[in-house]
């Protein structure tokens, strides 16, 4: 029986050796620009992986601890950055795949494996050997070292002190198990919203990314009711998808996590180390712009009850019809027809997806002197990606681009950029270039037509595309400041600053071609167009915003004692003072930038924050040209390229020459 055991256990050992050898990630991908070799990749090689690359990171770890000779910047924060290779390249293809072509053998991976690594990481961030060292050179004088480098050690600094460095270890234990639990909430309140999208889809035989075109479309009163009821209880059926226990129970944690780190509130301690600063900075921020989206909503209600009128006037209606949420985008379109005669099916005629991006493509080429090439031959990890190389004026290379545009039942909803592969350099300063993918749920190509864009796809493509240009421009040493390694009230400006240019004249003439006729947008349709651009910004701006404060609201909580979801949420759009005609853009049971992740807690304000920065910074465009080439170099190299290795305003003053005006927000909507 021994003899027996010992055998089957030594083949065990000889399988798993063999495994791990042949397993696609534990070498650096001898590929193609470092692209992952997605033709190699199968289930079964992630979590051996990932336990691998645990194990070679605690390696490491300790190596930096064990170093007999005295910290330093090199030995201990630039080996601490450098550290991880084998972790890195597997979690970031598999917690990519899981959102853009998850399965459920992909899910159950990565069920299993987010308390796993949020398990590492805590005992990394909580190991008093290795916050002695870096403390050590903290705490030296630093006057020898590079900005970027400040940057990098504060950045770690801090991340040990906000992950509970300082606490007992007791409440270590304590707070270890509280990230744990809330990667696995996380994880679980994502895939109801995938399953809960998935049941919108069936039952209606649409994506939910088609929602605000179709509610803008669709004549049926009562069927556009039974599309919002569907799209807004999202989570909120009491079914097995149902995601208030998820929601109490992600609160009530993280509210234990910011009083163990001694803060009143998940809000007080997430925003001490971003720009805003405390919730006593974000929420007259916000309330200013709901007070003036609101009283924009107003007249906009006014106008479409007046069309609302002549319907019941005409016997179309019944009596006392009013304006209702699944109303409001349906009369909304009606009035902006009648005002700017625009149709929203004539202008996307114009919007190929491939002219699009060509487009937008084009716009970097003339901004920053970057160039795109297709590349073919490139396998991937879905047959409707593409890849470009995109390189340099001089040729050199800047990094790779995947672009993942059309929705499916393995992709979650929404758009979003991230790396594959981060940029970097190492200890031999070999430049490491970023694999980027984008990803979005755009209208998918039909047997009648290519892709077609609606305006308001164009300008995600163009948001996401921006995140991307950061990324891809990055010019760090260190990859816990390169690209999007940044502030996340910060994070947005390159992004959102390139939707600027999307829908401008010049700009319209060099991508929107009629997909039959190949004609140019006739000037005409341009003029509607940006006559049309601040149309409905009540509406928009409010949902915005309206979500952007309900998130606030719940981070600022002390406690979830006697919280009812539906109940809180109600008060809280009351008392922002929220018509209800209009509902936040997104209702707490399907807030996935909050709930399904932690990326945006007490964050979402930060689309809204980085607006005045992108408005302001887009006037100093209007005012040199938009294509001015000492605007367009500044802003790469003082934004782009610089990911955190400065202050975030410091970066932006060397840009601006100056401070944001405030301002700049409201007027770019035409709210002021």
């Amino acid at each position: 029986m021994k003899k027996t055991l010992l055998i089957a256990a030594l083949t065990a050992i000889a399988m798993t050796t063999s495994c791990i050898s042949n397993n696609p990630f534990m070498e650096e991908w001898d590929t193609p620009y470092g692209i992952p070799p997605f033709e190699k990749f199968e289930a079964s090689d992630f979590m051996p992986a990932l336990k691998a690359g645990i194990k070679a990171h605690n390696e490491e770890i300790q190596a930096i601890i064990s170093n007999p000779e005295a910290p330093t910047f090199e030995n201990t924060i630039a080996a601490f950055d450098r550290s991880g290779a084998v972790l890195g390249r597997v979690s970031n293809v598999l917690f990519n795949l899981v959102e853009s072509d998850g399965t459920p053998e992909l899910n159950a991976i990565v069920e299993k494996a987010m308390p796993m690594v949020s398990e590492h990481y805590d005992m990394i961030m909580m190991n008093p050997s290795l916050f002695e060292k870096v403390k050590a050179v903290h705490d030296a004088d630093q006057s020898g070292l590079t900005r970027e480098e400040q940057m990098l050690l504060k950045d770690l600094y801090d991340g040990f002190i906000n992950n509970g460095i300082g606490l007992s270890e007791e409440d270590q234990v304590k707070l270890r198990a509280i990230n744990s639990e809330l990667s696995s909430l996380a994880l679980s309140f994502a895939n109801n919203i995938l399953a809960e999208s998935n049941a919108f889809k069936a039952e209606l035989g649409f994506p939910v990314s088609a929602y605000y075109d179709r509610m803008a479309s669709t004549s049926d009163r009562e069927l556009r009711k039974k599309i919002f009821d569907m799209y807004s209880l999202r989570g909120n059926n009491n079914n097995a998808n149902d995601n208030k226990a998820n929601v109490l129970r992600i609160m009530q944690l993280r509210i234990e996590k910011a009083n163990l780190l001694g803060f009143d509130s998940p809000a007080a301690q997430i925003l001490s180390t971003k720009m805003a600063g405390s919730p006593e900075a974000v929420d007259p921020f916000l309330a200013e712009i709901m007070d003036a989206a609101m009283a924009r909503a107003k007249e906009e209600i006014a106008d479409m009850q007046a069309v609302m009128d002549g319907e019941i006037a005409a016997g179309v209606l019944p009596k006392g019809s009013k304006i209702e949420p699944w109303d409001y985008m349906y009369y909304a379109e009606k009035v902006r027809r009648a005002r700017y005669a625009l149709d929203e099916a004539e202008v996307m005629k114009y919007f190929k997806m491939e002219n699009v991006r060509a487009g937008v493509f084009g716009n970097a080429s003339r901004l920053y002197g970057v160039q795109f090439e297709k590349l073919d031959s490139v396998a991937l990890y879905n047959p409707e990606c593409e890849a470009f190389k995109v390189s340099d004026a001089d040729g050199s290379l800047i990094g790779i681009i995947i672009t993942d545009y059309y929705p499916r039942d393995s992709k979650r909803g929404g758009a979003w950029m991230t790396n594959f592969v981060e940029q970097w350099k190492d200890a031999e300063g070999v430049d490491h270039r970023p694999v980027i993918v984008n990803v979005g749920n755009f209208n998918a190509p039909t047997e009648d037509s290519p892709s077609l864009l609606t305006i308001d796809q164009v300008e995600p493509m163009c948001h996401e595309l921006g995140h991307a240009l950061r990324g891809r421009l990055a010019q760090c040493s260190y990859q816990g400041v390169s690209g999007t390694a940044v502030k996340r009230d910060f994070v947005e400006l390159p992004s959102q600053i390139n939707e600027n240019w999307a829908f401008e004249p010049e700009v319209l003439a060099t991508y929107a071609f009629h997909y039959e006729t190949g004609e140019v947008i006739p000037e005409d349709l341009v003029a509607k167009v940006q006559a049309a651009a601040n149309f409905n910004q009540g509406f928009t701006t409010g949902e915005l915003a309206a979500a952007s404060i309900l998130d606030m609201k719940w981070h600022e909580l002390t406690s979830t004692e006697g919280i009812d979801v539906e109940e809180f949420e109600k008060k809280v759009c009351e008392e922002m003072g929220l018509v209800g005609e209009i509902i936040p853009r997104y209702r707490s049971t399907y807030f996935n930038h909050v709930f399904g992740s932690s990326g945006y807690s007490a964050g979402y304000y930060s689309y809204l924050w980085a607006e005045v920065l992108d408005k302001d910074a887009f006037e100093l465009f209007k005012q040199k040209g938009i294509f001015d080439p000492e605007t367009a170099m500044s802003f790469r190299h003082n934004v782009l390229e610089a990911g955190g290795s400065e202050e975030p305003m410091v970066l932006y003053r060397r840009f601006r020459g100056a401070d944001p005006d405030s301002g700049a927000l409201l007027r770019a909507r035409g709210l002021k």
